[in-house]
């Protein structure tokens, strides 16, 4: 089970839309249940959970990106054997989704999952992770311009790209654990996906590297997030603004635009910030 984790703007969706072109694997998008402190302590009935699931995150449920009919995963769920707890729950969820794309395998996206491996493993041993690595400054100009950016300043998104990579790979250690650099993604599609095939024992399909020809439709699940306040938290319109590079084949006018985007004095800042990991991409 391929689980796609990454600092955000490092290209986990085109990841997710390489991943999900081939015709035996289905990738949902985000669903970041097991971040879940509650769920994870809740040893409830597999239908209480499959419940939960449908109201996470409780900030702005995302239930409605999968297009999954609520009530019946719940009752799928209370079909499972009595002994079924949380990992049952999370597979059921999966196959649904895939079978709704008429697809025997799954897969997750989650790039906040990068700090939580280990925890996703415990529930789903057959996890396997795939952590896809764009370099820091080129991170930072684009998560910075997005509404969930943790800060606007470069050097401090910088900072902490360095420090979720460094929570991975301890994270990884011990784990399937397979890095994959955005840059090489672009330059040799066809080597990396299947690198990333071999990895999760799925043979190489072509229409893996047309994952385009099909992510504009793929991208018409998200929809907008509302708060538990019932405040707008982003339309689906910018969502779809935020992804629509992946749409187009693989562009790699996107590699290096810090050199062009970050003054001297920014660049300087950021490779103080980025220290020894920000090295690995010069």
């Amino acid at each position: 089970m391929p689980i796609i984790v990454g600092v955000p703007r490092s290209g986990t969706t085109l990841l997710r839309f390489i991943l999900d072109a081939h015709p035996q694997l289905a990738i949902p998008p985000e669903t970041g249940f097991l971040l879940n402190e509650t769920l994870l302590r809740n040893p409830a009935p597999a239908a209480e959970l499959a419940r939960a699931l449908t109201l996470l995150p409780e900030s702005a449920p995302a239930w409605a990106d999968f297009a999954l009919d609520a009530d019946h995963f719940i009752d799928a769920a209370a079909c499972l054997p009595a002994q079924a707890g949380l990992p049952q729950v999370l597979r059921l969820f999966y196959k649904l989704y895939a079978a709704r794309l008429g697809k025997p395998r799954f897969g997750d996206k989650t790039p906040s999952y990068l700090q939580r491996m280990r925890t996703v493993a415990e529930q789903l041993p057959e996890a396997r992770f795939i952590h896809i690595l764009r370099d820091g400054r080129d991170v930072a100009l684009s998560w910075g311009q997005t509404w969930f950016a943790p800060d606007r300043e470069p050097e401090l998104l910088i900072a902490r790209w360095a420090q979720l990579i460094g929570d991975a790979r301890q994270q990884g250690q011990g784990l399937p654990y397979l890095e994959v650099r955005y840059d090489q993604l672009l330059n040799e599609p066809e080597i990396q996906t299947r690198r990333i095939c071999e990895f999760i024992e799925l043979d190489f399909h072509p229409a893996m590297l047309d994952y385009h020809l099909g992510s504009a439709s793929r991208l018409e699940e998200h929809q907008a997030r509302i708060r538990s306040d019932g405040q707008l938290l982003v339309s689906k319109e910018q969502r779809l603004h935020q992804q629509w590079r992946t749409t187009l084949p693989p562009d790699t006018s996107r590699l290096d635009v810090w050199r062009h985007q970050l003054s001297p004095a920014q660049q300087a800042a950021c490779k103080r910030a980025g220290g020894e990991l920000l090295a690995e991409f010069d």
